[in-house]
């Protein structure tokens, strides 16, 4: 089993893996392609938007600073070489980086670049699954990067929730397991105004509640690009505690 978070150098590597994929899907699909798990977006637009953001991200690393959001760019036919030097772009500022040096970010723990190395891995990866749907050939995560975006959406970006929806409820706690990974994750009720609180457990623990599933199923549910009717999610106690909580905002 994977330790989670991954080490920056693994997230560099597979990040290289991703944006060359997303790249060639670019190249290959028909950019007009209606992008079904992304509103009324084209592929293009995907293309346009994942570009924007690895140069916001890029922008972030270098500087340690947040900078201003202007996801707009409309690079037109070309947006296949503008993506190209997204990623490259991107890829550059996480070589020459120090993981462990401050910098900001939206997510809870630490304020430092590894943060970026994560969350554009998983960026990509979503985004690599969407493209893929709209090009007519779906593609897999593999389960050491699926389970990793669950373990980022649990103990990362549910801390701090409340800048994007209200705090999802949770009556009672919640085990959260990856049956392919053997990773899992007690969920425990709020306390006070907060938000429900994730730690990591060893595989084997058990609570009177608890979802089990594939690690891709479980980040597509709470991604919302894959509806619990066909996420295989396996549950104990009460369904409806589980399917609420996992099915609600839990990301931005």
């Amino acid at each position: 089993m994977s330790t989670l978070p991954l080490a920056p150098e693994e997230y560099l590597s597979l990040l290289e893996g991703l944006t060359s994929r997303f790249q060639h899907t670019l190249r290959t699909a028909e950019l007009d392609s209606p992008v079904v798990s992304c509103g009324d977006w084209r592929l293009r637009d995907l293309g346009a938007h994942l570009g924007d953001i690895h140069r916001w991200a890029a922008r972030i690393v270098i500087t340690g600073e947040r900078p201003e959001q202007a996801f707009a760019s409309d690079p037109g036919p070309g947006v296949a070489d503008w993506y190209a030097d997204s990623a490259a772009e991107l890829i550059e500022a996480f070589r020459g980086a120090d993981p462990a040096a401050p910098c900001w970010h939206f997510g809870g723990g630490g304020k430092d670049k590894a943060f970026w190395f994560r969350r554009q891995v998983q960026e990509t990866a979503m985004h690599l699954f969407d493209a893929s749907l709209a090009a007519g050939a779906p593609v897999r995560f593999a389960p050491v990067v699926a389970a990793d975006g669950v373990d980022e959406v649990l103990t990362v970006l549910l801390p701090k929730v409340q800048r994007w929806h209200a705090a999802p409820p949770l009556p009672k706690p919640l085990l959260v397991r990856t049956v392919d990974t053997g990773h899992a994750w007690l969920v425990r009720p709020a306390d006070g105004d907060g938000p429900p609180l994730a730690s990591t457990v060893a595989d084997g623990e058990n609570a009177e509640t608890s979802v089990e599933a594939y690690a891709e199923d479980l980040l597509l549910f709470m991604w919302k690009r894959r509806p619990a009717g066909e996420s295989g999610l396996k549950t104990t106690g009460e369904p409806a505690v589980s399917m609420d909580f996992l099915g609600a905002g839990l990301t931005p």
